[in-house]
């Protein structure tokens, strides 16, 4: 049941994550705003997520993993009825922030108890079964969405967290292992100067992409100085955290996490495999919709091979990590995937079965031989007392790297061979990420072993 918990907490985070862009027109209509501030309702969300996420890893680790997730889970339902019954833009926009802030409880806690709970031996098909539902819920939240703010109108997207959150509370209280945390004071001031940097540098990051352009009039845009002095602001954030974490008592980051060769290589390697990634999912739909010219909901439909693959596969590959080791699959994901960015670069003017489809599910499948043995590796890397730490971390790792991706997708997307060029340098990245994956001490090991 523990597993059952940890599923229903992510699923929350996941739907309400890819439901929102479909209802967004709606909100636009009913609220009457423009689109910059309709687009706060994503950003506020994905922000509060990115710069959080590692403190609220921190948190499960300080005061007990199951009791932080259980404490995600409510306030992701609380904020969820907030945006139900926001009578503003304003009040959706802070209640969707409260939700990211809670969802950066809820997602480091999930796999951190995951982690706690489950042996060695389970522990890659346990967070295989994690990582399949998440897909599913992930390429299931745009169809859910659409079809709940149709029925019911668009609250009702946001109504059917509190009771899954309610659900999953109850399971914890009733299976979850007995774990009152570590015996650590928490670094109230480290978290403050690191949450302020990586929200600066995320902000800027988001800023690069897809919102830079006129829609319907409206005008999302930001100087090149200003994100880059933000980003600058970020980045010297993140050097201000590091001397603090040097001197401080009780450093959120604890030194042997820094001084841990596999642990960072892992993460480096998380960082190289999902800014690939990201900058195929920026460019794929402007092949879609701009050259080939598909509908919008028939490109959508594109991005299901993938979803779908590592939703039912993953699972299984996890169990195979603990027969073959992690190294194995580390190196094989990450190098089918850049096979299928150069097939895609190449098959641009095939058909769409041959230079879509075929492509996507192959890239399906290589993460869903990666993700489950990944994530293992990272959390067997470390002390268990750090779990939550780690999580937090590695799920930090893959949200810059995502928003990293689409400012360089951003970057090229303009060239007449952009997306060439952009998949070109996909299969580059997602390949070093193959080779930091395979020199790294913990890929070496079987079943997460370190």
């Amino acid at each position: 049941m523990v597993l059952t918990a940890c599923v229903l907490a992510s699923s929350m985070a996941f739907i309400d994550a890819t439901a929102l862009p479909v209802v967004l027109p709606r909100l636009r209509s009913e609220f009457g705003v423009d689109l910059v501030a309709v687009q706060w309702v994503l950003n506020g969300y994905m922000l509060a997520l990115a710069s959080l996420t590692m403190i609220g890893g921190a948190l499960a680790d300080v005061y007990g993993k199951a009791r932080m997730l259980a404490l995600g889970c409510l306030l992701f339902g609380l904020a969820s009825a907030a945006c139900a019954m926001a009578p503003s833009s304003a009040w959706l926009i802070a209640a969707r922030i409260m939700q990211g802030a809670s969802a950066a409880i809820v997602t480091p806690a999930s796999l951190a108890l995951i982690g706690a709970t489950y042996p060695h031996a389970e522990r890659n098909r346990a967070i295989g079964i994690w990582a399949a539902a998440s897909a599913l819920t992930t390429a299931g939240g745009p169809v859910l969405g659409g079809w709940l703010t149709e029925t019911f109108g668009w609250p009702s997207v946001f109504w059917i967290n509190p009771p899954i959150a309610v659900v999953t509370v109850g399971l914890l209280l009733i299976s979850a292992p007995k774990d009152g945390g570590i015996q650590r004071k928490f670094d109230v001031i480290g978290a403050v100067i690191l949450a302020s940097a990586l929200g600066a540098l995320a902000w800027a990051l988001s800023q690069i992409g897809p919102h830079d352009v006129q829609v319907a009039g409206d005008v999302s845009n930001h100087s090149g100085t200003e994100l880059t002095i933000v980003a600058g602001l970020g980045i010297v954030g993140l050097a201000i955290y590091a001397f603090w974490e040097q001197r401080s008592k009780h450093p959120m980051t604890p030194p042997r996490l820094v001084k841990n060769r596999a642990f960072l290589g892992l993460n480096l390697a998380t960082l190289m495999i999902y800014g690939a990634v990201s900058i195929m999912f920026f460019l794929l739909p402007f092949d879609l919709l701009d050259r080939r010219g598909l509908p919008a909901t028939d490109a959508g439909l594109a991005f299901l091979p993938f979803a779908l693959s590592i939703g039912l596969l993953s699972g299984v590959f996890g169990g195979l990590a603990d027969r073959f080791g992690a190294r194995t699959m580390l190196v094989a994901g990450p190098t089918g995937a850049a096979l299928a960015y150069v097939w895609m670069a190449f098959a641009q003017k095939e058909a769409l079965i041959l230079g879509v489809i075929a492509p996507m599910t192959l890239l399906g499948l290589s993460f869903a031989v990666l993700v489950a043995p990944l994530t293992a590796s990272v959390l067997s890397s470390i002390d268990e007392v750090d779990e939550g730490l780690a999580s937090g971390i590695n799920n930090a790792a893959s949200r810059i790297a995502q928003l990293a991706g689409v400012a360089l997708a951003a970057g090229v997307a303009s060239f007449e061979s952009g997306y060439a060029v952009g998949l070109a340098l996909a299969a580059a990245t997602s390949v070093v990420g193959a080779l930091i994956a395979a020199i790294s001490p913990t890929a070496g090991a079987k079943s997460g072993g370190v």
